[in-house]
């Protein structure tokens, strides 16, 4: 019978279906393998739907999500997309499971509380975004819908993360520029802003892999 489940539907349940018996029917189990789920479809095989997948799609779309079944109907034959599912279910990473590019970028997995301070700082310092922003209401009910117990850090955590992260890049990028085996271009630019504070920035330009790289240095207020 296996011979004949050549849909990548499979693909998201268990190799082996066990064998029931309910009510004088025989039927096969196929078990999810998404982490936590302990649900599965039965397909009674003494009727005449025995071969049909219908169940399958819709615990899989529930469970998984669109994306998922999506991706794993592009793969090419069961095989490989048993083989990507094995690998999203370890990594939880639909990009690394099917080797693709751009569209679908998200899990169906919540984020560890390490993994919500990194995508918050990522947020904050990325799109100029206060430290108050993580006390709003709006972000507090759009985390937390759903999922009232999901972890947000506080302003302390997230000040301290975005400190951390600066110092880091900051030595990175010093150890970048002095072993820097080329010409670096150095240069400045000042403006008044509309509260009439004047500031200033440094940069520095450099060529890297044929491409112009430029990268703030400092910026500070200049006093009069």
């Amino acid at each position: 019978l296996k011979c004949e489940w050549n849909s990548p539907i499979y693909a998201f349940f268990a190799p082996e279906p066990t064998i029931e018996y309910i009510a004088g029917h025989h039927l096969h189990g196929f078990w999810c393998m998404a982490k936590g789920c302990k649900k599965g479809v039965r397909r009674y095989l003494d009727k005449s739907d025995a071969w049909l997948t219908g169940n399958m799609h819709k615990h899989i779309k529930a469970c998984w999500g669109e994306d998922m079944l999506q991706q794993a109907f592009k793969m090419r034959g069961t095989a490989a997309a048993h083989k990507a599912v094995k690998s999203y279910v370890k990594s939880s990473s639909i990009l690394a499971a099917f080797d693709c590019q751009g569209g679908v970028s998200y899990s169906h997995q919540q984020h560890t509380k390490l993994e919500t301070r990194i995508e918050i700082v990522c947020w904050v310092a990325e799109s100029g975004q206060s430290f108050e922003i993580i006390r709003d209401h709006g972000f507090q009910s759009l985390m937390k819908t759903g999922h009232p117990e999901y972890y947000i850090p506080d302003i302390c955590t997230v000040g301290c993360d975005i400190l951390s992260v600066f110092a880091c890049v900051h030595q990175r990028l010093a150890t970048k520029l002095q072993v820097y085996e080329g010409w670096l271009s150095f240069g400045t630019d000042t403006w008044t802003a509309p509260n009439h504070k004047a500031f200033a920035a440094v940069m520095v330009h450099l060529i890297e892999k044929g491409e112009a790289l430029v990268m703030p240095l400092d910026f500070f207020e200049v006093m009069r």
